[in-house]
C-alpha cells in the first residue's frame, strides 16, 4: 500500500489491535495468511491492556495480572514474550476511614477494625435482618442487607459497587449478589472469634469458605503493553501483516463471494482493504452502525451500553505509599474507586527510585462531569482526594497525567442479552466470514485470556473454512483470577472445545444486571 494507492488485498482484515485482534493477527501470519489490522489509536496497541508512557513513567490501564488456567494461553504468552516476565507478589486491600481490610473481605477482621461501638451496631443490624429479613428479595441491596445487615452492607458493599457500575444497588439484581458474594458467613466468623478468645478453637477461621488465593502472578516488566507491542512487531516481521495505526473503521461492506471491503479513515485519508474474512473486536454497537447493508438488528445493537473510566496518575516524591498492587476505596466522601501503585506491579515502570507513582481510577460514563473535566482539574481532584484519604501529602505530588478509557466495561442491563443474541444470530446466518472476538466485540466482560481464546478459536475456524468451534461457549467462573493453578484444565461438557480451551473461555467475570422495569 502506498500513499497514491491506498488499498490492499489480504486474506483477513482485523478491526482493533487489542489482545484479541493481535492474537488473531499473529496466529494467522504464522499459518501463512496475510492480514491487515486497523487500530484507531494513533500511538498504542493493546486496547485496554496497553501501557501508556508519560515522561518515562508507565501506566497500566486497569491492572492486568498474567494468569490463565489455559495452558494454550500461557504457552502463547511465553512464545510472544519469552524473556521479559517477572514474578510479582499479589496484594490488594479495602480502604475505609483510615484503615485497611483484607480483600476478599474477612468478616472477623472487619468487625475488629471497626471498633467495639460500630461493631456492636453492625451486629445489632445483622441480627435484626436475620430475625426480620426483607421478605421479597429483588435487588443487590435486599440480598446483601439480609445476609449482613444494613450497616455492614452500607460500609463494605454499597459505596464501591455504585462507584464502579454507576447505578444504585437497589436497581441491581439479587442474583448477581448471590453469585458474587460466596461463602462469607458473618455468624461463623463471630462465633469462631469468640471460641478462639476463650481458647476453645486454635484453628483460624475468618468466616469464609475460600479457595487458596494466588500469592504471586507473572507480569511483563514494562507493563502489559509490552506483550502487545511484541505481538505487533512479530506480525510486521512476518512480512504477511500490516498494522495501520490511527485508522478508524468507517464502513465494512460484504463484497464478492462472502468477502469484505473495509474502509478506514486514517491521518492521510481513507484506506480500503479487501479480504476474504473480517475479524472485529470493535464494540458491537459501533460495528452494527458501520456494516453494509445495515443489519436488521442495528436498532437492538444500538441499545448496548458501556461503562467508562479514567486513570489519574500522580508522581509523588518519596518511597512507595503502600505495598498493594491496588486498593479498593470504600469511602463515600471521595469519588475515586481504586488506587494503583505502579511500582508494586513492576519497579521498572518507575524511572526514578526516589519517586513513587500511583494511579487513581474514576469510573464514569463518557461525557459526564468527571469525563469532561480537563486534565489539570482531574489532577487537582486526585491530589485533593489522596490527601483527604490520608494517603498522600499534597506537597509531595510533583506532577500528574490523565488517561481516559472509553467502553471499558460492557453494561449488562435488562435488554443486553436479547440484543447481543439477536445480532449474533443474524451475523452468523448472513455473514459466516465475519467473526466477533474479544470483550467489546462480543459485549462480554471478560479477562484478557478469554479475549485471546476467542481469537485463537476463530483462527482455527478460518483455517478450517468452517465453524469448528463455538467461540461464544462460556462457563462463568467468578473466582477465576483469585484461585486455582496456572494451566489447570477446566472441563466444559458437551461443547466443541477442549478442556484447556474451556479454561480460558471460563474467564468471563460476573457483572450486575439491572432489575427489569416494572410494568
Amino acid at each position: 500500500m502506498t500513499k497514491n494507492n491506498p488499498s490492499l488485498k489480504v486474506d483477513v482484515a482485523i478491526i482493533g489491535a487489542g489482545p484479541a485482534g493481535l492474537t488473531a493477527a499473529y496466529l494467522l501470519t504464522k499459518r501463512g495468511k496475510t492480514v491487515a489490522v486497523i487500530e484507531k489509536d494513533p500511538t498504542y496497541v493493546g486496547g485496554i491492556s496497553r501501557t501508556v508512557e508519560h515522561e518515562g513513567y508507565r501506566f497500566d490501564i486497569g491492572g492486568h495480572r498474567f494468569f490463565s488456567k489455559s495452558q494454550q494461553v500461557v504457552d502463547l504468552w511465553n512464545e510472544i514474550l519469552p524473556d521479559d516476565f517477572i514474578q510479582r507478589p499479589r496484594m490488594s486491600r479495602i480502604y475505609y476511614e483510615g484503615k485497611f481490610y483484607s480483600y476478599p473481605l474477612r468478616a472477623f477482621e472487619a468487625l475488629w477494625n471497626l471498633g467495639i461501638l460500630r461493631s456492636t451496631v453492625c451486629m445489632a443490624s445483622y441480627l435484626r435482618y436475620k430475625l426480620f429479613p426483607i421478605s421479597e428479595v429483588k435487588s443487590f441491596e435486599d440480598w446483601t442487607t439480609n445476609q449482613f445487615g444494613q450497616k455492614l452492607y452500607s460500609i463494605f458493599f454499597k459505596t464501591y459497587t455504585e462507584k464502579v457500575w454507576g447505578m444504585p444497588c437497589d436497581e441491581m439484581s439479587a442474583d448477581w449478589a448471590a453469585q458474587r458474594i460466596k461463602g462469607l458467613s458473618l455468624w461463623s466468623a463471630v462465633t469462631d472469634g469468640l471460641k478462639r478468645s476463650l481458647g476453645l478453637n486454635k484453628k483460624p477461621n475468618d468466616g469464609m469458605a475460600t479457595k487458596t488465593l494466588l500469592e504471586t502472578f507473572r507480569y511483563p516488566r514494562l507493563g502489559p503493553g509490552m506483550m502487545w507491542d511484541a505481538a505487533r512487531d512479530k506480525v510486521l516481521a512476518s512480512g504477511r501483516g500490516q498494522v495501520l495505526m490511527g485508522h478508524a473503521l468507517e464502513r465494512l461492506a460484504s463484497h464478492g463471494e462472502g468477502g469484505w471491503r473495509l474502509q478506514a479513515k486514517g491521518p492521510e485519508g481513507s484506506v480500503v482493504i479487501e479480504a476474504g474474512h473480517a475479524i472485529s473486536s470493535a464494540p458491537m454497537r459501533e460495528l452494527s452502525r458501520r456494516l453494509h447493508p445495515l443489519p436488521e438488528t442495528t436498532v437492538q445493537a444500538s441499545g448496548l451500553k458501556y461503562r467508562d473510566f479514567l486513570t489519574v496518575a500522580l508522581m509523588v516524591e518519596g518511597e512507595d505509599l503502600f505495598p498493594d498492587n491496588w486498593i479498593y476505596i470504600h469511602d463515600s466522601k471521595v469519588k475515586v474507586g481504586r488506587v494503583q501503585n505502579f511500582r508494586s506491579w513492576s519497579p521498572e515502570m518507575i524511572p526514578d527510585p526516589d519517586m513513587a507513582c500511583v494511579g487513581l481510577e474514576y469510573f464514569c460514563f463518557e461525557g459526564d462531569g468527571l469525563w469532561s473535566m480537563d486534565d489539570d482539574a482531574l489532577v487537582s481532584l486526585a491530589t485533593d482526594e489522596m490527601e483527604i484519604l490520608g494517603l498522600v501529602d499534597r506537597r509531595k505530588v510533583k506532577s500528574g497525567a490523565v488517561v481516559r478509557q472509553e467502553k471499558a466495561y460492557p453494561v449488562y442491563d435488562e435488554d443486553y442479552a436479547a440484543n447481543v443474541d439477536a445480532m449474533r444470530r443474524e451475523l452468523e446466518a448472513k455473514h459466516p466470514t465475519l467473526h466477533l472476538v474479544g470483550r467489546n466485540g462480543m459485549h462480554r466482560y471478560n479477562n484478557q485470556d478469554h479475549a485471546m481464546m476467542t481469537a485463537m478459536l476463530t483462527v482455527e475456524n478460518i483455517i478450517a473454512g468452517e465453524r469448528l468451534y463455538d467461540t461464544w461457549c462460556v462457563n462463568e467462573d467468578a473466582e477465576y483470577h483469585e484461585a486455582g493453578n496456572e494451566g489447570a484444565e477446566v472441563s466444559l461438557p458437551s461443547r466443541p472445545v477442549s478442556e484447556d480451551q474451556a479454561a480460558a473461555l471460563a474467564s468471563v467475570r460476573e457483572v450486575p444486571e439491572r432489575l427489569r422495569k416494572s410494568a
